[in-house]
């Protein structure tokens, strides 16, 4: 490969360098931040020496955290609301680009079809009706409020036939040929090689289920059936109430930590199961952004 080697060239690789640095910095230094606040004692949070290093080391808001039986419940109905949900989401997601995939002269109305779909995404139902619907349906206060309005991310469903399209139709016409049908088809050639596009919108939906928190809000009337990020939000007014209410000596606890630290503590413990899942998908990731930029 012949690069240019002339001063306009190299400045650019510099400037491009500096940049590059600079907002990987502005996405790591808060995060940093929150982490050194964490694990830092109350009397330095209250003074405002915690940077990015924690100061006067303690764990206290961590234990405290771990202890809260409500945000151990509130993990626990994410991490069941995101494993239903991203199954849900992906399957509808496939099951619906599959046959849109296709062309017209194999699904009569496919355009009518896209054209219903994309206008969805331009006029929702709204709020209101969609509470209306789910409250007339029996779903509020269940795991299913959660998961049921947003079966079907078209966003996604979008890009995953886009994916599909760009598959050579030579492999189908193949498998047909052996005597497979469209749901053989499916299972046993487009999914193995739709692996890295699967992977992304998986990846899609675990972040979006995991970080929504106007839902548990809208469709949840008791606390106790709040997801993991709802319950966050609710301690941004009442922490102080909370460390009153679990501890049975305030006055001790209030002098490791305080509502900072507590809330920085659970929202840092909230991010790892993403930091945990996004290797194992990442090396997909890149791979399924592109896939659906090449038509066959």
């Amino acid at each position: 490969m012949i690069q240019n080697k002339t001063f306009g060239s190299r400045l650019f690789t510099v400037i491009n360098t500096v940049l590059l640095i600079l907002m990987g910095l502005l996405c790591l230094l808060p995060v940093l931040h929150v982490f050194a606040l964490s694990l830092s004692s109350s009397n330095a949070v209250s003074a405002g020496s915690v940077l990015f290093w924690p100061v006067q080391f303690t764990l206290s808001s961590y234990e405290f955290a771990m202890k809260d039986p409500q945000f151990l419940r509130s993990f626990g109905i994410s991490i069941l609301r995101v494993l239903a949900g991203v199954l849900v989401n992906v399957v509808m997601t496939v099951i619906t680009a599959y046959p849109l995939s296709r062309n017209g002269k194999r699904l009569h109305g496919r355009n009518l079809y896209v054209g219903y779909f994309f206008l969805t995404m331009l006029i929702g139902g709204g709020m209101i009706p969609t509470y209306l619907v789910v409250a007339r349906t029996g779903l509020l206060d269940s795991l299913w409020a959660l998961i049921i309005p947003g079966a079907l991310p078209v966003y996604y469903m979008i890009i995953m036939m886009n994916f599909m399209r760009g598959i050579p139709p030579e492999l189908e016409e193949s498998a047909m040929i052996d005597g497979a049908g469209p749901i053989q088809i499916l299972f046993r050639v487009w999914l193995p090689v739709l692996k890295p596009s699967v992977a992304t919108v998986t990846l899609f939906c675990i972040v979006g289920h995991w970080n929504d928190w106007f839902g548990g809000l809208l469709y949840m009337n008791k606390t106790s059936n709040y997801p993991l990020q709802t319950y966050l939000q609710s301690l941004l007014t009442n922490f102080d109430a909370l460390l009153k209410q679990n501890s049975l000596n305030y006055v001790e606890l209030i002098k490791r930590m305080n509502a900072r630290t507590g809330r920085a503590a659970q929202v840092f413990l909230a991010a790892i199961p993403l930091l945990a899942i996004y290797p194992f998908l990442q090396k997909y990731f890149t791979k399924g952004l592109t896939l659906g930029s090449v038509k066959g």
